[in-house]
């Protein structure tokens, strides 16, 4: 199996585990990416980016990250908050007033970046059309009555959260969310990362391989406020995932398209004090109102007891084999795709793939990689 890419020596043991979940792991195309005080120490990437290997996954190919997403939307925010054009204390109706009917007339903003903001679903039936246009989905959000009230329940907006804070985005800058992210963050830092991606970036753009049915723990009931509610999300699948309407969406929470070094390019600033690579995002003190905890996620029915901060779960190294009390915060994507920043380290790494795995928590692919950059940042 043929690695490319640069890694640093002392983080020999990251590359062979990346070789390993090709030769033993089912991986098909992948990338891996790490900084640490905000260089980059690891930029590699091997295999295929179709189902039937027969076009190589090369430096600049991208993929479907799904959650990974949600990251950069929480940048975004971020940047806003930093700024103070956005507090997290606020009602949403002060910046986006017709949000405010049907009992959401009190949320927050941090009920928006914390999962707790009561639509973890839509709320009546979406066709793929609706979904993919953005004034849609936002009214259809507005005359939802929330499933609990706002802030009580850490509930996972899996899809609904990028358009709730992105029209807060949306509404204060003037620019959509795929936008203000190209225009303030990818641009800047030069990160190749893309939420609404433009058709001539298609060809570099390896095919999404469905890894089958989530599997769910045993003995997982339905909580009480999903009863008689409806969902809404259209079906979604390998095909649609694949096809040009979900690629040039901007879905916030879901689709954003890049590798393993535009991820980290974009989020190294967060791990690193708020600025890299020659420019300042945010600051400090913005980084510090992260770890403001938020509750605890109970999923779709799913116990999985995640820690939710101010946009970004909290936690992630010590599962990856990091000293104990390293302070860091994380994110995943359906199938596997990771970012997990390191503050007490000044350390950033993200796993990007396109052959989706079934675990619902994550799987032994990004799990030995992070524990193997761990081992090489003893060496540091």
């Amino acid at each position: 199996m043929e690695i490319h890419g640069y890694c640093d020596d002392r983080f020999g043991a990251l590359r062979e585990e990346f070789e390993r979940n090709f030769t033993e792991r089912g991986d098909v195309g992948a990338s891996f990416a790490a900084t640490v005080e905000g260089e980059m120490v690891v930029d590699i990437w091997g295999g295929h980016r179709n189902e039937s290997r027969s076009l190589p996954w090369e430096e600049n190919s991208i993929v479907n990250v799904f959650s990974t997403t949600k990251t950069m939307t929480a940048l975004c925010a971020l940047m806003l908050i930093d700024s103070g054009e956005l507090e997290v204390e606020e009602k949403v109706s002060n910046y986006w007033p017709e949000y405010a009917q049907n009992g959401k007339e009190n949320t927050l903003v941090r009920h928006f970046m914390g999962h707790t903001a009561g639509l973890p679903g839509f709320g009546e039936p979406l066709t793929l059309d609706q979904y993919y246009d953005w004034d849609s989905v936002i009214h259809v959000l507005e005359r939802q009555e929330p499933w609990y009230e706002p802030g009580t329940i850490c509930a996972y907006h899996a899809l609904t959260q990028g358009y709730l804070v992105g029209e807060l985005i949306r509404r204060i800058s003037g620019l959509s969310l795929g936008s203000f992210f190209r225009e303030r963050v990818a641009r800047r830092v030069e990160a190749d990362f893309h939420i609404g991606l433009d058709p001539v970036e298609f060809d570099r753009t390896a095919e999404i391989l469905d890894g089958g049915p989530m599997e769910m723990p045993d003995g997982v009931e339905i909580p009480d406020f999903y009863q008689g509610r409806v969902d809404g999300t259209p079906e979604l699948s390998q095909a649609v995932w694949n096809s040009a309407g979900w690629r040039q969406a901007e879905s916030p929470a879901a689709n954003g398209h890049g590798n393993a070094r535009g991820v980290v390019r974009a989020q190294t600033a967060v791990a690193n004090g708020g600025s890299a690579f020659g420019v300042t995002l945010m600051s400090q003190k913005t980084i510090d109102r992260i770890f403001n905890d938020q509750g605890e996620i109970a999923g779709v029915g799913t116990p999985h007891g995640i820690g939710y901060g101010l946009g970004i779960g909290i936690g992630g190294p010590e599962a990856w084999g990091a000293p104990e009390g390293t302070k860091g915060c994380f994110w995943g994507g359906a199938g596997g795709s990771s970012i997990t920043l390191d503050h007490s380290h000044r350390a950033c790494f993200s796993y990007v793939m396109n052959q989706m795995s079934n675990d619902l928590l994550g799987d032994v692919r990004a799990r030995s990689l992070g524990m193997g950059f761990y081992e090489g940042l003893k060496a540091l």
